[in-house]
Protein backbone atom coordinates (compact mmCIF):
# COMPACT_ATOMS: atom_id res chain seq x y z
CA UNK A 1 0.00 0.00 0.00
CA UNK A 2 1.40 3.01 -1.13
CA UNK A 3 1.75 6.24 2.00
CA UNK A 4 -0.52 8.76 1.84
CA UNK A 5 0.90 12.23 1.66
CA UNK A 6 -0.40 15.57 2.09
CA UNK A 7 -3.29 16.82 4.26
CA UNK A 8 -6.99 15.12 4.32
CA UNK A 9 -9.33 17.58 6.23
CA UNK A 10 -11.83 15.42 9.00
CA UNK A 11 -13.73 18.02 10.53
CA UNK A 12 -13.38 21.48 11.24
CA UNK A 13 -14.78 23.62 13.95
CA UNK A 14 -16.04 26.99 11.80
CA UNK A 15 -17.70 28.59 15.11
CA UNK A 16 -14.24 28.50 16.81
CA UNK A 17 -13.44 31.55 14.22
CA UNK A 18 -16.56 33.36 15.14
CA UNK A 19 -16.80 32.83 18.65
CA UNK A 20 -12.92 33.70 19.79
CA UNK A 21 -10.03 36.05 18.62
CA UNK A 22 -7.39 33.68 17.08
CA UNK A 23 -4.27 35.05 18.64
CA UNK A 24 -1.62 31.64 17.73
CA UNK A 25 -1.77 28.25 16.07
CA UNK A 26 0.07 25.26 16.88
CA UNK A 27 -0.50 21.41 15.50
CA UNK A 28 -0.79 19.09 17.67
CA UNK A 29 -0.79 15.27 17.20
CA UNK A 30 -2.97 13.37 18.70
CA UNK A 31 -3.13 9.64 21.15
CA UNK A 32 -6.03 7.70 19.57
CA UNK A 33 -6.93 4.18 19.66
CA UNK A 34 -7.09 2.46 16.61
CA UNK A 35 -10.88 2.40 16.57
CA UNK A 36 -10.76 6.29 17.04
CA UNK A 37 -8.52 6.21 13.23
CA UNK A 38 -10.68 3.78 11.39
CA UNK A 39 -14.15 6.22 12.48
CA UNK A 40 -11.28 9.54 11.67
CA UNK A 41 -10.75 7.93 8.39
CA UNK A 42 -14.31 7.19 7.63
CA UNK A 43 -14.46 11.02 7.97
CA UNK A 44 -16.68 11.48 10.98
CA UNK A 45 -15.94 13.99 14.00
CA UNK A 46 -17.09 16.59 15.66
CA UNK A 47 -15.27 19.79 17.44
CA UNK A 48 -17.82 21.98 18.03
CA UNK A 49 -17.82 21.12 22.22
CA UNK A 50 -14.18 20.72 21.93
CA UNK A 51 -11.22 22.74 24.24
CA UNK A 52 -8.10 21.89 25.37
CA UNK A 53 -6.51 21.81 29.04
CA UNK A 54 -2.64 21.80 30.36
CA UNK A 55 -2.74 19.13 33.61
CA UNK A 56 0.49 18.18 34.99
CA UNK A 57 2.95 19.59 31.96
CA UNK A 58 0.67 17.28 30.11
CA UNK A 59 -1.81 18.95 27.27
CA UNK A 60 -5.15 17.52 26.73
CA UNK A 61 -8.16 17.47 24.09
CA UNK A 62 -11.76 17.00 25.31
CA UNK A 63 -14.90 17.26 24.16
CA UNK A 64 -14.49 16.20 20.87
CA UNK A 65 -16.53 13.95 19.45
CA UNK A 66 -15.36 10.97 17.45
CA UNK A 67 -18.36 8.53 17.20
CA UNK A 68 -17.79 4.43 17.66
CA UNK A 69 -16.40 2.86 14.56
CA UNK A 70 -19.41 0.92 13.18
CA UNK A 71 -17.99 -2.25 12.47
CA UNK A 72 -16.22 -2.10 15.88
CA UNK A 73 -16.77 -4.69 18.26
CA UNK A 74 -16.12 -4.58 22.39
CA UNK A 75 -12.73 -2.40 21.72
CA UNK A 76 -15.06 0.23 20.69
CA UNK A 77 -14.17 3.56 21.88
CA UNK A 78 -15.25 5.73 24.09
CA UNK A 79 -17.11 8.88 22.01
CA UNK A 80 -15.82 11.73 24.10
CA UNK A 81 -12.94 10.35 25.98
CA UNK A 82 -10.02 12.45 27.00
CA UNK A 83 -6.95 12.83 24.26
CA UNK A 84 -3.53 13.51 24.62
CA UNK A 85 -1.71 16.19 22.75
CA UNK A 86 1.56 15.48 21.36
CA UNK A 87 3.20 19.03 21.48
CA UNK A 88 7.02 19.78 22.38
CA UNK A 89 7.62 20.80 26.40
CA UNK A 90 8.32 24.69 24.96
CA UNK A 91 5.12 24.87 23.02
CA UNK A 92 3.26 22.96 26.11
CA UNK A 93 4.86 25.58 28.90
CA UNK A 94 4.56 28.35 26.39
CA UNK A 95 0.60 27.62 26.23
CA UNK A 96 0.80 27.12 30.02
CA UNK A 97 2.10 30.47 30.79
CA UNK A 98 0.11 32.60 28.03
CA UNK A 99 -3.64 30.19 29.48
CA UNK A 100 -2.56 31.42 33.36
CA UNK A 101 -1.40 34.74 32.88
CA UNK A 102 -3.92 35.81 30.08
CA UNK A 103 -7.10 34.00 30.25
CA UNK A 104 -6.57 32.84 27.02
CA UNK A 105 -8.44 29.09 26.05
CA UNK A 106 -7.60 26.86 24.04
CA UNK A 107 -9.61 25.92 21.34
CA UNK A 108 -9.37 22.65 18.51
CA UNK A 109 -9.71 24.19 14.87
CA UNK A 110 -9.22 21.54 12.95
CA UNK A 111 -8.85 17.82 12.48
CA UNK A 112 -7.28 16.49 10.04
CA UNK A 113 -4.27 13.63 8.34
CA UNK A 114 -1.03 14.99 7.54
CA UNK A 115 1.15 12.69 5.93
CA UNK A 116 -0.93 9.29 7.81
CA UNK A 117 -0.84 10.96 11.04
CA UNK A 118 -3.66 12.46 13.11
CA UNK A 119 -2.85 15.98 13.57
CA UNK A 120 -5.62 19.09 15.14
CA UNK A 121 -4.73 22.32 15.08
CA UNK A 122 -5.22 24.16 18.05
CA UNK A 123 -5.53 27.92 18.99
CA UNK A 124 -5.03 30.27 21.94
CA UNK A 125 -8.00 32.05 21.54
CA UNK A 126 -9.95 34.58 23.57
CA UNK A 127 -13.49 35.12 23.52
CA UNK A 128 -15.12 37.36 21.55
CA UNK A 129 -18.37 40.02 23.12
CA UNK A 130 -21.77 39.87 21.64
CA UNK A 131 -20.91 43.28 20.06
CA UNK A 132 -17.62 41.97 18.28
CA UNK A 133 -19.72 39.28 16.69
CA UNK A 134 -22.10 41.41 15.64
CA UNK A 135 -19.75 44.35 14.27
CA UNK A 136 -17.75 40.97 12.53
CA UNK A 137 -20.62 40.26 10.89
CA UNK A 138 -21.52 43.88 9.65
CA UNK A 139 -18.18 43.87 8.35
CA UNK A 140 -18.17 40.99 6.18
CA UNK A 141 -21.44 41.97 4.66
CA UNK A 142 -20.41 45.52 3.90
CA UNK A 143 -17.24 44.03 1.87
CA UNK A 144 -19.50 41.32 0.13
CA UNK A 145 -22.28 44.23 -1.02
CA UNK A 146 -19.61 46.24 -2.09
CA UNK A 147 -17.53 43.71 -4.11
CA UNK A 148 -21.37 42.70 -5.33
CA UNK A 149 -21.69 46.25 -6.74
CA UNK A 150 -17.87 46.09 -8.07
CA UNK A 151 -18.62 43.13 -10.08
CA UNK A 152 -22.19 44.36 -11.51
CA UNK A 153 -19.92 47.97 -12.90
CA UNK A 154 -17.84 45.91 -14.65
CA UNK A 155 -20.24 43.61 -16.27
CA UNK A 156 -22.16 46.79 -17.39
CA UNK A 157 -18.90 48.14 -19.13
CA UNK A 158 -18.74 44.94 -21.37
Amino acid sequence: MAKETGRKLVAQNKKARHDYHIEDTFEAGLVLTGTEVKSLRAGRASLVDGFGEIDRGEAWLLGVHIPEYTQGTWTNHETRRRRKLLLNRSEIDRIERRTTEKGLTIVPLSLYFKDGRAKVEIALARGKKTYDKRHAIAERTATREAERDLGRRLKGMH
